[in-house]
């Protein structure tokens, strides 16, 4: 069963807003200022001035390209079909991760809230994921329709908590502006990177528009300034109200809220936690699963994968595997222990390893557009730097290059070990019509 939906302007803004503005925003406002003091403001704004011209190069790439394979067709498209696999390898094969980690984050709010633990946490990230991957198993008109409103829901409860604690802002917060130096800036800057992520998750819904062309540039200038005046509205409302450290822990969104709704911000916070966290996992699970059926369509990943490969089909298939890997996830985090940071990590190193590709193809692709070859270029440049820092994490993104290597070769040497019989037996079949006329 397929449907023919397709998405237009609002929910694909709700689906790219919730890809892009993930719960790193109730907790890196307070990160980034007690490492580098009100300056992190400055960070924040590099990071939405970066945002624009990486916004710009998958706009335009999807707006000629538009299909679920995203990247790894972008990819294809600047290098070779051969590029597709590794690119589509790491991103699919990272969601998993990704919504993983991002449902413990909110399950870990929500426990907070209700006084539970660590069973309580994955208990709650279990149905948070489960809801996502049922919201998009009945397609992109619910899932869609629902990312709507819980994206305008959350933005309300952003600016809420701004403008409740707008009045308490203290111009002392503010001095000394760069307490920690110049080069602090720097270190926040690269902390709140991840908080600017997720357009290369929504690039696998190009697709899905009914008119791309028109619709993409549309889409993505409303998600820049959606996500860069909430982002900066509380960046700087945390640090004005707050200071640079707050005296007791907690979120920032918590300490605001407080302001004006007292006991009741934690559970306002546990709410936005799960509204996030759905939103940022719909939106992942969207585009993974739309990606598995084209690398299955195009032989990058076993053909039984491909069935919902169309735009406005359902990608029912992948989107079975992907809960199946969540699921094997889950069940090891809980039983060996595993804390949250590595698997953050492991999946921030493949988003990354992606970027490299969609702006190195966007590099080449975009030779039309001076502007826009410009800012791919700096967006790799600054990307590859961030790269180098993740260490031993890199080795995940190399195994899963090597491993659809490694499964290209062995379906190409299947499909020349198919063809071989007929070749070989061509010879034999003539010599045995010319014996009777021996």
């Amino acid at each position: 069963m397929s449907s023919s939906h397709r998405i237009g302007v609002a929910q694909g803004t709700a689906l790219f807003v919730g890809a892009v503005l993930g719960g790193g925003v109730l907790v890196l406002p307070a990160l980034a200022a007690k490492e580098a003091g009100p300056a992190s403001l400055v960070a924040w704004a590099l990071l939405v001035a970066f945002c624009v011209p990486v916004a710009g190069a998958f706009a335009a790439l999807g707006m000629r390209y538009p299909d679920g394979g995203g990247v790894a067709t972008y990819a294809a498209k600047a290098f070779g079909p051969r590029a597709a696999a590794p690119v589509g390898w790491l991103f699919y094969f990272a969601v998993p991760a990704g919504v993983t980690s991002a449902a413990i984050v909110g399950g870990a709010y929500v426990a907070d809230a209700l006084g539970g633990g660590q069973g309580m946490t994955l208990t709650v990230a279990a149905l948070l994921l489960l809801c996502s991957f049922a919201s998009n198993w009945l397609g992109l008109r619910l899932s869609g329709g629902l990312q709507l409103m819980l994206v305008g829901l959350l933005a309300a409860l952003m600016v809420v908590a701004i403008v409740i604690a707008a009045p308490d802002a203290r111009a002392d917060h503010l001095t000394p502006f760069a307490p920690h130096g110049w080069l602090a800036v720097g270190h926040a800057a690269t902390l709140l990177f991840f908080a600017f992520s997720g357009w290369e998750a929504v690039s696998h819904l190009s697709g899905e528009f009914s008119n791309p062309r028109r619709q993409l540039p549309i889409v993505t200038a409303l998600t820049i300034v959606v996500v860069a005046v909430l982002y900066l509205g509380i960046a700087f409302t945390s640090v004005a109200v707050l200071g640079s450290e707050p005296k007791r822990a907690g979120v920032p969104l918590t300490l605001l809220l407080e302001r004006g709704i007292g006991d009741w911000a934690g559970a306002v916070t546990a709410v936005a936690a799960v509204l996030l966290t759905f939103a940022t996992t719909n939106s992942y699970i969207a585009g993974g699963s739309r990606l598995g059926a084209a690398l299955g369509r195009d032989g990058d990943l076993p053909s039984w994968l491909a069935p919902g490969n169309r735009a406005g089909e359902i990608p029912r298939r992948s989107l079975a595997v992907l809960a199946a890997l969540v699921a094997a996830l889950l069940l090891t985090a809980a039983v060996a222990d595993i804390g949250l940071d590595p698997i953050m990590s492991a999946a921030s190193a493949c988003f990354v390893a992606v970027y490299i590709a969609g702006l190195s193809a966007a590099v080449k692709l975009l030779r039309g557009s001076r502007l826009g070859q410009l800012g791919a270029l700096v967006s790799l440049v600054i990307v590859l730097v961030v790269f180098c820092f993740y260490g031993a994490f890199l080795a995940l993104p190399v195994a899963l290059v090597i491993g659809a290597k490694l499964f290209q070769f062995a379906t190409r040497r299947r499909r020349a070990t198919d063809r071989v019989p007929a070749t070989a037996a061509e010879p034999d079949a003539q010599a045995a019509d010319r014996v009777p006329s021996a």
